[in-house]
């Protein structure tokens, strides 16, 4: 036993010598523009299998010791930057360790930033203070206080590749160490899934912005390649996200997010998104994208993403995800009133789903069906009961089956979303067909579990639909309510359906006067506070201004 342990430590001892090797040879045989980028890829943590930090610490001494015997100054200074880059690296994630996730204990919610409150939620406060250096520091302190990229760079003027070297370092060590803390919440899986999505998310959009800046600002051609380098890590990380089990197949960027901070991530993730190769993982990024386009109205975008991604599924094998491109497919249809190839989608969708033994799959196809059968019996005017009935006969055959994966160990994260969906759809019909006491109690159901789920747009629709099932029920209250939470939540990720609900507001500001609504708002105040903040309360009044402007 004993020799034979020495052997395979002899054995694993071996190969990371030569993965040192081979990666010190990648690196310093590149072009001098594609330096960074080699690095980058050498430490790609979807390397098979990945470096460990004690490996990453051991290409800076070699990558040293080739700095001081190139003979080209340029290649010196280059490969000299990248190991004390690494290095720095390494010492700033060990002051950063400690405070990985106690951020979350210190605070009334675990918040990974973004929503822009000064003094501050989320991490990046305190990890500002804890790192030395300016690249960074700079960078999380203007994270905390969500100022926009292109602020931020034009304060932050190093192009040097041991500060880039070093921030990718931190960056890679932070998220990883994220996301497996949030992996291991064995106590609320379902949580545990929902922030490590909201991790990678995060991650690869900074990532993302940071080459689109750099991009738009370099001046010289190492600006471009530490661009490129931004691209790749950015790339990485969607990479890693996309072959996660609970990887978002029905929920989109937006899911977990509020405040203008990331309304363009959409178009600063397309961008990477057309160098990567025809994969499954970009077949899941294609398809997480388009449900984004979709809940901010941009159909023939969304379209475009998921038949892209549909394609590429089939080519890669992957029958969950060309089932979700279907159902998503099905949706757009329904929001483009086209609802014969809405229904002939979820049918496909279903079809597959069987086959394939996707319950998940299944249940948002049974969904989709109904959901279509509704408007299409609405649309050619159809009065008969019947017709209705059987339609919301399958969306409650989508949730029963919603209810019973939620119910057992597989319910996860992509349950909670699709139940979100679920319940929505179950309202909307029963407004449709004037059943306003069936809709406003699944549409309280749907919106709750749109909340846990965290996504926004379901959020919003699913409050507008309350909004309209309470006003045929002549509860002005409950319509002031959930009719300035669904306009404000929609209009903040993008969506054109915040118009909805803000039109109704007007209608009810028009009956009642502008005393009386105001009275009733101010009488819901704290109620709407509770939800979206005293900034969010604040702005009510202008977006109803601006809807009214707008007509």
């Amino acid at each position: 036993n004993t020799i034979r342990g020495e052997w395979e430590q002899w054995q694993e001892e071996n190969r990371v010598s030569e993965t040192i090797t081979s990666a010190i040879q990648f690196i310093t045989t590149a072009e001098p523009a594609e330096r960074f980028t080699a690095l980058l890829r050498v430490i790609d943590p979807n390397q098979q299998p990945p470096l460990t930090l004690q490996q990453l610490g051991s290409l800076a001494k070699p990558l040293k010791q080739q700095a001081q015997q190139a003979s080209e100054s340029d290649t010196a200074k280059d490969l000299g930057q990248l190991a004390a880059g690494i290095t720095a690296g390494l010492a700033s994630w060990q002051r950063l360790e400690d405070y990985l996730v106690s951020w979350i204990y210190d605070q009334s919610r675990g918040s990974l930033g973004f929503e822009g409150t000064p003094e501050q939620r989320g991490p990046w406060g305190l990890w500002g203070k804890k790192v030395n250096s300016p690249l960074p520091q700079s960078l999380f302190e203007s994270l905390a206080l969500n100022q926009s990229f292109h602020e931020w760079a034009d304060t932050q003027p190093s192009l040097e590749l041991e500060a880039w070297v070093e921030l990718a370092v931190i960056l890679q060590c932070l998220q990883r160490g994220l996301v497996n803390w949030f992996d291991k919440m064995v106590y609320d899986s379902k949580m545990g899934a929902k922030l490590s999505i909201s991790t990678f998310i995060v991650f690869a959009v900074i990532w993302s912005r940071l080459a689109n800046v750099l991009n738009q600002t370099a001046i010289s051609s190492n600006g471009n390649a530490i661009a490129n380098g931004c691209f790749q890590v950015c790339l990485q990380i969607l990479r890693t996200f996309a072959q996660r089990d609970y990887f978002p197949l029905y929920g989109g960027v937006f899911a977990n997010f509020s405040g203008n901070y990331l309304q363009d991530a959409l178009n600063y993730l397309d961008e990477p998104l057309r160098q990567v190769d025809r994969t499954e993982e970009k077949a899941r990024i294609l398809t997480l994208l388009g449900y984004s386009l979709w809940s901010q109205g941009a159909y023939d975008r969304a379209n475009n993403f998921h038949q892209q991604a549909l394609e590429i599924a089939r080519e890669a094998g992957d029958r969950l995800c060309e089932i979700a491109n279907f159902n998503h497919l099905s949706r757009i249809c329904v929001a483009q009133e086209n609802y014969a190839d809405a229904i002939n989608y979820s049918q496909r969708a279903l079809i597959l789903a069987r086959q394939a033994g996707d319950r998940l799959g299944e249940a948002n196809a049974l969904v989709n069906f109904g959901y279509s059968e509704v408007f299409q019996a609405q649309d050619s005017q159809q009065a008969e009961l019947e017709v209705y009935e059987s339609a919301i006969n399958y969306l409650e055959q989508g949730r029963l089956l919603l209810e019973r994966l939620g119910d057992s160990p597989a319910g996860s994260y992509g349950v909670g979303q699709s139940k979100a969906l679920c319940f929505s759809s179950l309202g909307i019909a029963h407004v449709v067909v004037e059943q306003y006491q069936k809709a406003i109690a699944f549409l309280e159901q749907g919106w709750q579990a749109a909340q846990f789920s965290g996504d926004l747009y379901l959020q919003g629709v699913n409050l507008a639909y309350l909004a309209q099932a309470c006003y045929s029920q002549q509860d002005w209250q409950k319509v002031i309510y959930t009719a300035s939470l669904g306009a404000y939540l929609l209009e903040q990720i993008g969506s054109e359906d915040w118009r909805k609900p803000a039109g109704l507001l007007s209608i009810l500001q028009g009956q009642m006067g502008q005393d009386g609504f105001q009275t009733l708002l101010a009488q819901q105040r704290s109620k709407i506070i509770a939800v979206i903040g005293v900034d969010g309360y604040d702005y009510i009044p202008e977006l109803l201004a601006k809807y009214l402007d707008s007509i």
